[in-house]
């Protein structure tokens, strides 16, 4: 049983946009050239970030090109390219907010 997935996920990332109406726009200039980038999502969303694993932070700001992510149980922020974020599945949002639940027990956390 160790190593396999008895039960896998069969969810899938979702078709729709990373945050609820009224979304922001994107503060960078549109290039007609560039493919069009995703709004930019509300504060405390969780977000998948695919170049770095699918590792699941909290979107914190704009910074430039760049978005910034959190780690849910707490740590330093990172930055990525918004072409590089999906909504977090649901599966992957238990996951990080079991993880912070359990380091606020341990008091890593506040």
């Amino acid at each position: 049983m160790y190593g396999e997935n008895a039960s896998p996920n069969a969810e899938h990332p979702p078709d729709q946009p990373l945050c609820e109406p009224p979304c922001r726009e994107s503060t960078v200039p549109a290039d007609p050239t560039a493919p069009a980038l995703p709004a930019v999502p509300v504060r405390g969303t969780l977000l998948a970030d695919t170049s770095r694993g699918d590792r699941v932070g909290e979107f914190q700001g704009v910074a430039g090109p760049y978005w910034s992510l959190r780690p849910v149980g707490g740590g330093r922020e990172w930055e990525v390219e918004p072409r590089f974020v999906r909504p977090a599945l649901l599966m992957e949002q238990l996951r990080a907010r079991t993880a912070r639940l359990n380091a606020r027990s341990r008091g890593e956390v506040l």
